[in-house]
């Protein structure tokens, strides 16, 4: 028996406080379930965390009749997903312009259109069962800033439209006079939509529990170990469950023994106006700035204006926290000037959080020297997307038809 836990004072995930003040998604407090009676007998796959990504994995491999076991220490999308702002893009944080000089045009265009289809296909999948998550087409807009300059920019609308990618490049004045904002180059973009990410994990989380799928929470995972074929999951209160294999889904609390240092947790801001103030700019549009750090901006289907962004690179929870009165005034200033309005009341304000990686997208893959250990880490600005992806390609891995595009996220590519 191998033990998967480096010694007794580590932790197989850290254990953060993932997010502090008032998400908007959570104010009305219902966004709680009831936990599964723990498992008396084995699983084919036990899924560590219930956020969007533990549940979007939970809902697709259930589905292909596996016994399924989900187990957080808290209460599905409590974590993480709560604070999320559920902008669902395909462009990632790092441009496509960058990342080319990293990796080779080709190359850096093939990791975006795999993350475009899989945006797509989730857009698809929701319509088609009918999950009740508020989701709605939105166009992107990308403003030049302080990575991309509006030359720049040009030349990042070239460079998706060549890996066939929806987008156009417009000036400040065309921005201005099509969306009713402060006159910034931009690039215009198809293919993304909102929705409620909180209503999103419950909505898969009932799916996958009618599949056949098991909840528990709270309760906190240990250790993992690897017994034969098998693996033991073993929690903090002396409980255990076999599996076939195990994914890690944790969000932000990293699985450290496992999860590359190339992938960092930072911290980062919301606010949010109340109900029907949008519309302020025209399409309701998706905005988000070209910068880094960057501002963005939408509307939710219930009228309320988001923003965030401001992220700081430290990960201390009480230091993040301290901070949301002054980052949200931060906000609520360049979002006025952003979208130019005078009144902007806010009526919820957050910190969260946060993960990146050197390219702007997620570590999905096998862990080193674990054949049944998978890691399902969404780290970057693209949350949603990035859990649509892990399940494609974990199922599919699983499945015994491995992806062609599965080593573009494996965590171990730096």
């Amino acid at each position: 028996m191998r033990h998967l836990r480096g010694s007794s004072c580590l932790q197989l995930t850290e254990n953060r406080t993932l997010r502090g003040g008032r998400p908007c998604w959570v104010a009305r407090d219902d966004a709680t379930t009831t936990s599964d009676t723990f498992p008396a007998g084995d699983a084919d796959i036990v899924i560590v965390g219930a956020g969007v990504m533990g549940t979007m994995l939970a809902e697709r491999l259930s589905a292909q009749g596996r016994r399924i076991v989900l187990l957080d220490r808290r209460p599905p999308a409590h974590g993480s997903t709560a604070a999320s702002t559920a902008l669902v893009m395909w462009a990632a944080d790092v441009p496509l312009t960058h990342l080319a000089a990293m990796i080779g045009a080709d190359e850096a265009a093939r990791r975006w259109r795999r993350v475009f289809a899989a945006v797509g296909r989730l857009a698809a999948h929701i319509d088609g069962t009918g999950i009740d998550c508020g989701r709605i087409d939105r166009p992107e807009l990308y403003l030049a800033g302080t990575l991309l300059d509006d030359a720049a920019l040009r030349r990042e609308g070239e460079a998706r439209r060549a890996a066939g990618l929806p987008s156009d490049y417009l000036d400040g004045d065309a921005v201005a006079a099509r969306f009713d904002i402060a006159p910034r180059a931009a690039l215009s973009s198809g293919g993304s939509y909102e929705v409620d990410p909180v209503r999103l994990t419950l909505g898969l989380l009932e799916r996958a529990r009618t599949q056949g799928a098991v909840a528990c929470f709270p309760v906190d995972v240990a250790r993992i170990e690897a017994v034969g074929d098998a693996m033991l999951v073993h929690t903090e209160d002396g409980r255990s469950v076999r599996a076939g294999a195990v994914i890690l889904a944790g969000g932000y609390e990293r699985a450290t023994l496992f999860l590359p240092p190339a992938f960092t947790v930072g911290s980062s801001y919301a606010i949010a106006t109340p109900p029907g103030r949008a519309p302020l700019w025209r399409e309701n549009a998706m905005i988000w700035e070209a910068s880094s750090p960057y501002l963005y901006t939408r509307a939710t289907a219930d009228g309320r204006v988001i923003a965030g962004g401001a992220d700081e690179d430290f990960d201390d929870a009480r230091q993040r926290d301290a901070l949301i009165g002054t980052k949200s005034g931060f906000l609520q200033a360049g979002l006025m000037a952003m979208v130019a309005v005078d009144d902007l009341p806010i009526d919820c304000a957050w910190a969260a959080a946060f993960g990146s990686s050197p390219d702007g997208l997620p570590a999905i893959g096998r862990a080193a020297n674990h054949e049944r250990l998978w890691l399902a880490s969404g780290f970057g600005g693209n949350g949603v997307t990035f859990a649509a992806l892990g399940a494609e390609l974990i199922a599919a891995a699983l499945d015994g038809r491995p992806d062609p595009d599965a080593t573009c996220f494996d965590p171990y590519r730096f």
